[in-house]
């Protein structure tokens, strides 16, 4: 939760399958992401997997208005 309201943790989502949880981190790069995922208890206990996917906007929006984009 704390990660939550110091603005690390933007979202997070439970996995449609029920295994798990995604979060969306406001880092920069995907060692940031690593070093604050190791701060939680899980994660210290060793009893957490993770999977790092960098994310971004979707560019191919552009080609909708390519003007608008100058």
């Amino acid at each position: 939760m704390k990660l939550y309201l110091d603005g690390k943790i933007r979202e997070w989502y439970s996995r449609g399958n029920g295994k798990g949880v995604i979060f969306l981190l406001d880092v920069k790069t995907e060692n940031e992401a690593r070093a604050l995922m190791e701060t939680l208890p899980l994660a210290k206990a060793q009893l957490m997997d993770s999977e790092y996917i960098p994310v971004g906007p979707l560019m191919a929006l552009k080609m909708l208005n390519p003007g608008a984009f100058q």
